[in-house]
């Protein structure tokens, strides 16, 4: 019995390590998609870029927690099918570019929740399945952090859609301000 609430128990982290890595994979192919539609803001670019070169590096580490695990699983319906609509919304034009960050803000929120969903669960198997989720912990930092980025990204689009001006340029250092606050909550995650 015991091996079988065992094998429960990684089944579901399983599962959700799947809906992991299937929304990671989104936020690299939304990312991609924006770096082309922010051509020409610098700052924006630049963000985008670190961005989708540390969700890239996050793949592997989803990859190395569900080698640890010792079992695999594929994403929910659920998101499977949310993933193939919200590609369909990000490809199209029917959001402008401000909305289309917005869902990528709200995308990472839901990754982030994901993540740290995953880690709990691993901690109330009495640390049985801890380490090996480990390497999301490092995951679920960096999402939190881009959360910030694209937080900035928004203020940034949406006041000059608004009003047709640029924000003031201190909401570029709002945001590393609280990506730091994120680094000592995270302690030792960050690198």
């Amino acid at each position: 019995m015991a091996s079988t609430l065992e094998a429960t128990k990684k089944n579901a982290i399983a599962t959700k390590l799947a809906d992991l890595k299937a929304l990671q994979n989104l936020m690299i192919s939304n990312e991609q998609k924006l770096l082309e539609a922010t051509k020409g803001e610098q700052k924006v670019t630049d963000s985008i870029t670190d961005m989708l070169e540390d969700d890239q590096k996050s793949i592997s580490a989803i990859e190395t927690a569900i080698t640890e695990l010792e079992m695999s699983s594929q994403p929910s319906d659920t998101v499977t099918n949310m993933v193939s609509q919200i590609e369909e919304i990000m490809s199209g034009s029917h959001l402008d570019l401000y909305e289309k960050i917005m869902q990528h803000e709200g995308l990472k929120h839901q990754l982030v929740m994901t993540g740290l969903l995953i880690h709990k669960a691993a901690q109330a198997t009495d640390g049985v399945l801890q380490k090996a989720i480990d390497p999301i912990n490092k995951v679920n930092f960096k999402n939190r952090a881009h959360q910030e980025q694209l937080k900035t990204i928004m203020y940034f689009y949406g006041v000059r859609q608004l009003v047709g001006k640029e924000p003031e340029a201190n909401i570029w250092g709002a945001a590393d301000d609280a990506i730091a606050a994120l680094k000592g909550a995270f302690g030792g995650l960050t690198e």
